[in-house]
């Protein structure tokens, strides 16, 4: 699966990208909406992880835009937000996130619903082998 993730913390960015790829998807970076606009425009991305406030253009702002260009329109979004995800019901633009999650990010929760999106399962790395 091919993913962008859009931040502008280049901590959360490296997290993120280190998780995504740990589970054998491909990931390509952001640093805010207006760049990650241009790069969903070039790229054949499967699921976009947003960051909730960011320069230039926000989250809200970006997931917009991604919804009425026919090109991802159809591409779900994981929306991810500081703000406390009970503030974001109240958004005109609530259902445009596939699904949202409070930063801090819980890797375990991250990891769990990015399974649900690539149609696998999460197993944790203490996982013992059976011989």
């Amino acid at each position: 699966m091919n993913i962008l993730v859009v931040d502008d913390n280049k901590t959360v960015q490296e997290k993120l990208a280190a998780l995504i790829i740990s589970q054998g998807h491909n990931v390509d970076l952001a640093i805010n909406g207006l760049d990650a606009l241009g790069k969903a425009q070039q790229g054949n991305y499967q699921l976009f992880v947003i960051d909730h406030l960011m320069p230039l253009m926000n989250g809200v702002q970006l997931t917009k835009n991604l919804k009425a260009n026919q090109l991802s329109s159809s591409v779900p979004v994981f929306f991810m937000t500081t703000q406390g995800s009970h503030t974001l019901k109240d958004l005109v633009e609530f259902s445009l996130f596939d699904k949202i999650i409070d930063k801090p990010i819980n890797e375990e929760q991250f990891l769990t619903i990015l399974s649900e999106f690539s149609g696998t399962h999460f197993e944790s790395d203490t996982r013992q082998a059976n011989s």
